[in-house]
């Protein structure tokens, strides 16, 4: 599976996941893809997104169990994310999704040759998980919910349309945000 294609499916259909059987002999050819949730497993959420991506795949010729095996890790902890990640690495992917910076966090520490694709990382450049996000550089790259340059901008424009407002508290505008 080429970077690009394997980033375009990731981008459109964002991220999904179920627990796969755990690791064999891959077939001649196949492709394995490790991902790394922050949400349950039971979540419903997760649900939407597991289902999404293995959509997008099969959409993309890429039939899980025929040319591509997935793993997929739901750890609950810090602790025990920096292990679940170690085991994935173990498993030998192509490549890792990674969803918020609390999954990228443990893979960049554990490795540099994986490529790993990040979704709902709020500033991956800030973290210093990419160098800039036109040109990630390093073995990590994928997609924001948010381009930080634009916030001064609709701050400008909340101040016109709200001249009364004195205070903007991100989380509530926002949402619930998961790498916080």
């Amino acid at each position: 599976m080429k970077r690009r294609e394997f980033i375009r499916l990731v981008g459109g259909s964002v991220a999904a996941w179920p627990l796969a059987a755990r690791a064999q002999q891959q077939p001649q050819g196949m492709r394995r893809v490790g991902i790394l949730m922050t949400l349950p497993q039971n979540d419903p959420e997760t649900q939407r997104r597991v289902a999404a991506f293995v959509q997008g795949l099969r959409g993309l010729g890429w039939t899980e169990g025929a040319r591509v095996r997935i793993d997929y890790r739901w750890p609950g902890s810090d602790v025990d994310r920096v292990r679940t990640a170690a085991g994935l690495l173990d498993l030998k992917p192509d490549a890792i999704l990674a969803e918020t910076s609390l999954a990228v966090a443990p893979l960049q520490r554990l490795t540099s040759t994986v490529p790993i694709v990040f979704v709902q990382f709020t500033d991956p450049v800030g973290s210093g998980a990419v160098s800039t996000l036109a040109r990630p550089g390093g073995n990590i790259t994928g997609f924001t919910p948010n381009e930080f340059s634009a916030t001064a901008k609709m701050l400008e424009v909340l101040r016109e349309v709200a001249p009364q407002v004195s205070q903007v508290y991100p989380e509530r505008v926002l949402g619930h945000c998961q790498d916080a």
